[in-house]
């Protein structure tokens, strides 16, 4: 099989680097190549952001409800091409069919809401804040933004992003993960036949060398970011010592509460989906339980027996409930602190180490694993594995639950699971983390909510879409004004004006 050749879209075409380097994309499925990308070298970024920048003029000057006509042509082109952007990330991340798709329509559901950006631009008004004197705010656009986005969400992701910036009048270079570049240039040719000008949406795939570019280029002035907490850490105090605004989402931790008022078969179900689903390689996945009191005895059993019943292959295959992990490296990663976890004393209710696949054999597959009696200090509690292994601890009761929580130093997503109202608002209330579940596992907010995380999880101010999300692609100017008669003019003074 030869690989297709893929191309970077810059200014509304697609085009070859001007460096020779290429990447592999690999079908974590099979371990075979299936695609090549070119990794954009300065050059490359320096061009993209060029088109970004001779494009922005105009793209501003456009107004609210022609971008917003623009974005609903867009979110219908992405609809109907949903299948095809599912099979995409598939192909590239090995995720499920159906996971893929479902991650694309709530990507989808971004665009929806920035097609709503001329309501979402109105500022804010007084009359009257001194006598003949008016206040009024405007929200304007940054200019060229950049958006850097991980592998696990080829499509998803960098819609957190590009629709809302656009939508509110900037310009955007994204740069996808080299592993997974195919829906990010699919998702620039659908905007461009949804009519958006040339120059205003680039996609630059590449590694270290267009990412250090983006945050060192004097003409970006903004940067989203999703990925690990260290590489968040250099995203936000490299772009931020050159003056730019930015999102930085890092890594995870996330926990869910099992108190024992709680219905163990509803709450086993949903924690099997959030722990396994996409083979745990999502930011919000739950991988780690908190079992308080004798729930940890009534959960365990249930947990083994539906991880154990979880069919693991192909992605585009339909009996197939987890696909493997993106690549050979991160499968051994998984795998090492699996070990670990072994050697460090923590009990192996089912491991998913050396898993035969019947024609995956040279796949990235790593099985369901789960673990109990799990304490802080092992590393399969300090680190994020970011795979399908799920570990629980014990807690002696719901205040001991909420100070390991709090303890820890993520502070992304989080889940109780109790039939106490009382008890889940306390919950909401108490625990350091941004975004919460009460019998929900995965608590993604809708997209017109804001979504990000708390403590190392998020580097900035500012989530990712809904309002936050204008805010952070716009810069709020105020304006205030007095038209006054020649009557009321009353000469010079040096004192400082109260306007009351």
């Amino acid at each position: 099989m030869t690989a297709e050749i893929l191309h970077l879209w810059i200014n509304g075409q697609r085009v070859p680097s001007q460096g020779s380097r290429m990447g592999d994309v690999f079908n974590p499925a099979s371990g075979e190549v299936i695609r090549r990308v070119p990794l954009a070298d300065r050059n490359d970024i320096d061009a993209a952001v060029a088109a970004a920048r001779a494009a922005f003029p105009a793209w501003r000057e456009t107004t609210p409800l022609r971008r917003a006509r623009i974005l609903t042509r867009f979110r219908e082109l992405m609809e109907q091409h949903r299948d095809e952007l599912a099979q995409l990330a598939s192909e590239e991340h090995g995720k499920t069919l159906v996971d893929a798709a479902g991650s694309v329509q709530r990507g989808i559901e971004v665009i929806e809401f920035a097609s709503g950006v001329p309501h979402l631009l109105k500022g804010e008004q007084a009359e009257d804040v001194g006598r003949g004197v008016d206040s009024h705010s405007l929200l304007q656009p940054v200019g060229v933004c950049a958006g850097i986005t991980p592998f696990n969400f080829p499509a998803m992701v960098p819609l957190w992003m590009f629709p809302v910036a656009i939508a509110c009048g900037n310009t955007f270079v994204l740069k996808p993960s080299e592993k997974v570049p195919s829906c990010s240039l699919r998702m620039a040719e659908l905007f461009k036949e949804a009519g958006l000008p040339d120059g205003v949406f680039n996609v630059v795939p590449g590694d270290k060398e267009a990412v250090d570019t983006l945050l060192n280029h004097p003409d970006v002035g903004a940067i989203s970011f999703v990925g690990s907490t260290p590489v968040a850490k250099h995203i936000y105090e490299t772009a931020a010592r050159n003056g730019k605004r930015v999102q930085a989402l890092g890594g995870a931790k996330n926990h869910a509460v099992v108190m024992p008022d709680a219905d163990m078969d509803f709450t086993a179900d949903a924690l099997i989906g959030a722990a396994y689903g996409s083979a745990g390689e999502r930011c919000m996945a739950i991988s780690t339980v908190v079992a308080v009191g004798e729930a940890g005895d009534a959960l365990l059993p249930l947990l083994k027996d539906k991880a154990a019943q979880i069919g693991v292959g192909r992605g585009d295959t339909a009996d197939t409930g987890m696909g493997p992990v993106i690549s050979a490296t991160h499968r051994d990663r998984i795998v090492s602190l699996i070990d670990s976890g072994v050697a460090q004393g923590a009990d192996l209710v089912l491991d998913g180490r050396g898993i035969a696949v019947p024609g995956g054999e040279h796949g990235f597959f790593v099985g369901p694993t789960l673990f109990d009696r799990v304490t802080p200090d092992m590393d399969i509690y300090r680190e994020e594995i970011f795979g399908p292994v799920l570990i629980v601890l014990r807690a002696e009761n719901y205040e001991a639950a909420v100070k390991l929580i709090n303890a820890n130093p993520y502070g992304n997503g989080t889940a109780i699971f109790t039939g106490s109202g009382h008890r889940a608002r306390r919950f909401e209330n108490e625990i350091e983390v941004g975004m919460v579940g009460v019998n929900v596992p995965i608590p993604v907010p809708m997209a017109f909510f804001s979504f990000g995380g708390w403590k190392a999880s998020l580097l900035g101010d500012l989530h990712m879409h809904g309002m936050e999300g204008v805010y952070f692609y716009t810069r709020t100017k105020v304006v205030t004004s007095r038209w006054p008669a020649p009557a009321e003019r009353t000469g010079s003074t040096l004192a400082m004006p109260t306007l009351g």
